[in-house]
């Protein structure tokens, strides 16, 4: 399995071209779309508040920034970027099923931060400012591989098997808890932690480096 710190190092200098050319150009204080055509409660929302607005522009900055990594992989790159626009699809669906909340703004504003650590976790768009390889259910072969990443809302990318899937901070009582898709999460508390992969199927892990 390859290790999101070389992966990092392999896609830095694709990053960098996309930073030299420069992101999509958006006006100052709008968001990335044309309110004119806003199509949803939560768009509307968008609009009227600059820090939404705000969140909008980066958040499409590190999606053409997904989309360029995704189109420059060696192998896979259709299915990659096809599996991208489905996943920001869905996305924007359940951004604009925000209306339903009571808080619709802090609805939407959580929408856009995990969204932003989805894209940097899944396609490395930066660094890991820190990792850890787990032990799970006292086997070494079942092992977990977690890279950390310092967005305004933190994530994590986990590698398990043959898979990859990426979380965010959650608040706890105590440790540091992500939430990750389809129920997945890892609770750590020092050097252990409870991982749930399979819906209902806990395990407990320990650092092994």
């Amino acid at each position: 399995m390859t290790s999101p710190v070389s992966m990092f190092r392999r896609l830095a200098a694709l990053l960098a071209v996309i930073s030299a050319v420069g992101a999509p150009a958006f006006a100052a204080d709008a968001p990335s779309f044309d309110c004119s055509r806003a199509g949803s409660e939560a768009e509307e929302l968008v609009c009227s508040d600059p820090e939404l607005a705000a969140l909008d522009r980066r958040l499409a900055e590190r999606y053409a920034a997904a989309l360029a990594a995704a189109e420059a992989l060696d192998a896979g790159a259709d299915a990659a970027v096809a599996d991208l626009k489905s996943m920001q699809r869905g996305w924007i669906g359940g951004r604009d099923d925000c209306w339903k909340a009571d808080d619709k703004r802090a609805c939407v504003e959580l929408a856009y931060l995990r969204r932003e650590g989805e894209l940097v976790a899944g396609f490395l768009l930066e660094a890991p400012t820190g990792s850890a390889r787990w032990m799970c259910g006292g086997n070494p072969a079942n092992d977990l591989y977690a890279a950390f990443f310092d967005t305004e809302l933190p994530s994590v990318r986990l590698e398990y098997g043959d898979s990859i899937d990426t979380g965010s901070l959650v608040r706890t009582g105590s440790g540091s808890r992500y939430d990750a898709s389809f129920g997945r999460y890892i609770w750590m508390k020092g050097d252990d932690a409870t991982f749930v992969w399979s819906e209902g199927e806990e395990q407990s892990c320990t650092v092994i480096e």
